[in-house]
């Protein structure tokens, strides 16, 4: 793994690029070469009226599993690429209490459209799926994001 992309090193950019993510809680808690988890804790902070986690909170932590394999397999590739959310979608399951970690394992598919768009010069499109559970390993809420990448002329 790039020494620029260490969980560490992203919790840090949050807190200056990123403040309402870093400030309700969203921790990258691990990456591996096609999974990254992210972790966040229900909180007063990152709540609803209805005491349980804000759907908002839950779609920062789990686009950020999705994004950060974006932004380092555009790292390693070498070129400028644009990246983007182009459509977004979340089923929510179960209220979301306690610690809840998000999970991608979509980091293949990143590396692929990457490697296509430089070798056509063409936008790509891929959809990567972030699924949320709680401390019993159920199912709280499964994201879908939609991402563009391409090469900048």
């Amino acid at each position: 793994m790039s020494k620029k992309f260490t969980p560490r090193k992203i919790n840090a950019f949050l807190l200056f690029k990123l403040p309402s993510a870093f400030f309700t809680g969203v921790r990258v808690q691990s990456m591996e070469e096609t999974k990254a988890t992210v972790t966040v804790k229900h909180r007063w902070i990152n709540q609803n009226p209805f005491k349980s986690m804000f759907w908002a909170v839950q779609g920062m932590a789990s686009e950020l599993t999705t994004g950060i394999l974006v932004m380092r397999e555009i790292d390693r590739s070498g070129k400028k690429i644009s990246m983007y959310v182009t459509n977004m979608n979340a089923t929510f399951t179960k209220t979301a209490k306690g610690r809840i970690n998000f999970v991608c394992n979509d980091g293949h598919l990143i590396r692929d459209a990457i490697h296509k768009s430089i070798e056509t010069g063409e936008g790509q499109t891929i959809t990567m799926t972030s699924e949320g559970f709680n401390k019993e390993g159920v199912s709280v809420s499964k994201f879908e994001y939609e991402w563009s990448v391409k090469v900048k002329s």
